[in-house]
């Protein structure tokens, strides 16, 4: 499997289903954001929330290479991408 190519599809080419079913990369961290602030009392960013996806999964990788791991990871930057551009 070609990641950059699977992580394209999973972050600009999802399915309606998809979508219905966990909502826009941007919308789940906006979320993630809000719950974690409201929790914690901090005050992170989505681009935080991206950037703590990426860190589990990289940290992940490091225990243990799977393949799902760098996608995810690639997926999650390609995502954070969007986000900033729409900025």
């Amino acid at each position: 499997m070609n990641i950059l190519k699977e992580a394209n599809r999973i972050v600009n080419e999802r399915s309606e289903e998809k979508k219905r079913q966990y909502g826009s990369f941007s919308d789940s961290m906006d979320s993630m954001r809000d719950i974690f602030n409201a929790m914690t009392g901090y005050k992170l960013t989505t681009e935080d929330m991206f950037m703590a996806m990426l860190a589990l999964k990289l940290s992940r990788q490091k225990h243990s290479h799977k393949e799902d791991n760098l996608l995810d990871a690639v997926a999650y930057m390609g995502a954070l991408n969007n986000y900033a551009n729409k900025k």
